[in-house]
């Protein structure tokens, strides 16, 4: 089964080869099928079936991207996660999970991962989400140390300060979450229950009501008194972008 290539540009590696692609999946027919969906796009790919081999494939393979399934037979997808993240901090990580395992998804993005996409799931989504993550891995990782950077406002991973031009913003902890999901997201809508899940770790029953607060929060610090960056796209979410002529 093939997938529709993407229509934006190629995306290589900074030395010009082809992106390289770790799958992590136990179940080989599953394994093969994205194997063969991945290097239609060009891609360079291996592939794991388990805990210990994703990390020894990892160490020698350095990929730019890891498709990790939660439920492996040795250890679960988000040990692997921990130890690839001790070795490369910065690997866009998209994890499989089970239709209704809500837990596995909001314990795999807590833990760190970048995105998700339940089984079964289309070939042509999970590239997209992988190329996806790719640009914007590339958008983060040229921030210079433990920074992000989008347009006037940066944000210090390390030190929680965040400034908006020469202004010290002073935020809390949850405030702070969620401008850091924003910012690793630039230019992309996010639905209120993928904000729900990456910033508050754990399913709200539907009460969205609580983005909308901490949206309007955010706001009053960020972007009071100056062009806004933050914007709600209606009956989709938020987005955040450099502000007009920033």
């Amino acid at each position: 089964m093939a997938t529709m290539r993407d229509t934006g540009p190629e995306l290589r590696r900074a030395d010009g080869g082809p992106i390289r692609v770790l799958v992590v999946d136990d179940e080989a027919s599953l394994s093969e099928l994205l194997s063969m969906a991945l290097r239609y796009e060009g891609w360079d790919v291996r592939t794991a079936a388990d805990g210990a081999a994703a990390v020894r494939t990892a160490r020698e393979h350095r990929p730019d991207a890891v498709v990790l399934d939660v439920m492996l037979p040795d250890f679960d997808g988000l040990e692997v996660l921990r130890r690839l993240r001790a070795e490369a901090p910065e690997v866009p990580v998209l994890f499989l999970t089970a239709r209704d395992a809500v837990e596995d998804r909001v314990a795999g993005l807590t833990a760190g991962g970048d995105d998700y996409v339940t089984k079964p799931f289309s070939l042509e989504e999970l590239v997209a989400r992988l190329r996806g993550l790719l640009r914007r891995s590339r958008m983060t990782a040229a921030r210079h140390g433990s920074e992000l950077v989008v347009g006037d406002l940066v944000l210090d991973e390390d030190s929680h300060e965040v400034r908006r031009g020469d202004d010290l913003i002073e935020l809390t902890a949850t405030e702070f979450e969620l401008l850091r999901y924003l910012m690793r997201n630039p230019k992309r809508v996010l639905s209120k229950a993928q904000i729900l899940d990456r910033v508050w770790n754990y399913d709200f029953g539907g009460q969205s009501n609580v983005v909308e607060l901490y949206v309007s929060y955010l706001r009053k610090k960020i972007d009071a008194g100056r062009a806004p960056m933050i914007h709600t796209v209606r009956g989709a979410g938020y987005v955040l972008k450099p502000a007009a002529g920033g």
